[in-house]
């Protein structure tokens, strides 16, 4: 045989060449189409669809928000001023829960009230003379000195503090503190000018507490706690039926002392605290 049959025979043992052979090529394109067609049918794919390998790459959607002016439609955030619908998230949630403002009919403001109503009773007995007298209004003035003590810590450990508290309770102190000294001064006992100074300073005080209580609270200090301690006991020293020598006017004058001392502190904070909030 002959070496160009031999070739040619060898060449028919291999089969057909591909690059010679343009029907076979058209059957594989075709196959892989259709492959590539049953994955993407399988997973729904679009050409323009974010998970699809041709698509280009796409920003995510930022976040949906009702514009100011518009409300908020489903599946947006109200913005913020604005009510949120039904089941809609809110911009700003509100606070969860705030607790209610006290009734001005309260424990607290029960006892200034029947601390100013003690006043009248201590100042008739007081001048009502005699040792039993003077017993009734020892125990009557006691008993407010008591609860204008109790007043002020209830209200701030139960969160009773009011408006009317805040007018009231000065305004009681004053009139106790101030109806005993004129009594003392009007029966001859304590001389009028410690008198005069001392209700001077307390309504001087209780006008800078009503100058400044729209901008804030003064907190009682130390000295005022004693100011008031030391009154406390100077009057009930004189109110009672028995003599104790120059005792109850060397506390007397250091009352007068930690009065003024008190007084001239307190005017000094209510003034940096007008200030400080305008």
């Amino acid at each position: 045989m002959s070496s160009a049959s031999a070739g040619t025979r060898g060449d028919g043992d291999r089969g057909p060449q591909r690059s010679g052979s343009p029907g076979t090529d058209d059957w594989l394109e075709t196959a892989a189409a259709g492959a590539t067609g049953a994955v993407l049918g399988v997973r729904g794919a679009d050409p323009a669809a974010p998970d699809h390998p041709s698509a280009p790459d796409r920003p995510s959607a930022p976040d949906q928000t009702a514009a100011p002016g518009q409300a908020a439609a489903p599946g947006q955030a109200a913005a913020p001023g604005q009510a949120a619908a039904p089941g809609q998230p809110s911009a700003h949630q509100p606070p969860a829960h705030q607790p209610p403002a006290p009734r001005v009919l309260n424990v607290a403001n029960a006892l200034t009230v029947l601390r100013l109503a003690l006043v009248p009773v201590f100042v008739w007995f007081l001048l009502s003379g005699g040792a039993s007298g003077r017993s009734v209004a020892f125990v009557a003035f006691a008993l407010a000195s008591v609860t204008d003590m109790l007043d002020g810590e209830l209200a701030r450990r139960w969160s009773l503090i009011t408006d009317f508290g805040k007018i009231a309770d000065p305004i009681a102190d004053k009139a106790l503190t101030g109806s005993a000294l004129i009594a003392l001064s009007y029966l001859g006992e304590l001389p009028w000018w410690v008198t005069a100074v001392i209700i001077f300073r307390e309504l001087a005080v209780t006008g800078l507490r009503f100058w400044v209580i729209r901008r804030g609270v003064i907190a009682a200090s130390r000295g005022g706690k004693a100011k008031t301690m030391l009154q406390v006991i100077a009057i009930s020293l004189y109110v009672l039926p028995v003599h104790l020598g120059p005792t109850r006017a060397i506390v007397m004058g250091a009352a007068l002392v930690v009065t003024v001392v008190t007084g001239i502190d307190y005017t000094a904070r209510a003034i940096r605290l007008h200030r400080a909030v305008q």
